[in-house]
């Protein structure tokens, strides 16, 4: 139900709408829906993210998912630490690992299940004003092993967001990850996009009727592109034209 600023701090938010989410997830249950999912907005700036912002969401996004379980439904976990800002991919590594321990914490204290979960969290990237960015490798390095030091082998699959990334940004990543040779990595890592699967197809589409099925094409370019992602498997064939390399990068991006 939207974001909300926590008092006390410099304009960090809140996620609200736990209150009568347990009704909500029976009526959804009833619909036919069987997973859910909850974005906490982590935003990286001077003092930022607080203890309290952190406190304040892990719990959130921890009531959320018991909730979620309780009736019928796997809770998808979402902190995004936006991309907003001039931090060093070094910094969004710090965060990304002391935002997901205490995401665990909080999980592990409302007794969800893990094993009945989803995360879906960013990628580690540099802020998008900072002046040195990274190639893939570098963020595949930094993101595995953030996960590593903070994610719990019970949680199956690694779902991640694009967080306003171009299309072909988030698929190169997503293959980065899976490439990877650095240790051990139990969980499915895969995606959750929304703009970084929709851009191309929209696009194309103009919300023209004569225009479905190239849409309809540009969609299956960018799902097969990221299912070979998936496998580590991507050669880059996909990158087509100017669309797909389009920053989607939306400060302070709400729903």
């Amino acid at each position: 139900m939207g974001t909300k600023v926590i008092p006390g701090t410099d304009k960090e938010t809140y996620t609200q709408g736990l209150t009568d989410l347990d009704a909500r997830c029976k009526k959804y249950y009833a619909q036919g829906a069987r997973f859910a999912k909850w974005r906490a907005v982590i935003e990286i700036g001077k003092a930022k993210p607080s203890p309290l912002s952190i406190f304040e969401n892990a719990y959130g996004l921890a009531r959320y998912a018991t909730i979620c379980q309780q009736n019928g439904l796997v809770p998808i976990v979402e902190p995004e630490i936006l991309m907003d800002g001039n931090h060093t991919i070094e910094v969004c590594q710090y965060w990304t690992e002391k935002v997901l321990a205490a995401c665990y914490k909080a999980l592990s204290d409302y007794h969800v299940l893990l094993e009945g979960t989803l995360l879906k969290p960013n990628m580690v990237l540099p802020g998008k004003k900072c002046p040195t960015q990274v190639d893939a490798a570098t963020a595949a390095r930094a993101t595995v092993i953030a996960l590593q030091r903070s994610l719990p082998v019970a949680v199956p699959g690694v779902t991640f967001l694009s967080g306003g990334q171009s299309e072909e940004e988030a698929t190169v990543h997503l293959n980065a990850m899976n490439a990877l040779d650095l240790g051990s990595r139990p969980w499915s890592l895969t995606f959750s996009y929304g703009r970084a699967l929709q851009q191309s197809c929209l696009a194309a589409w103009q919300g023209r009727r004569e225009n479905t099925e190239a849409a309809q094409k540009a969609l299956l370019v960018r799902a097969k592109a990221n299912s070979l992602a998936n496998l580590g498997k991507y050669t880059g064939d996909a990158a087509g034209t100017g669309v797909a390399s389009k920053s989607l990068h939306v400060a302070g991006y709400t729903y």
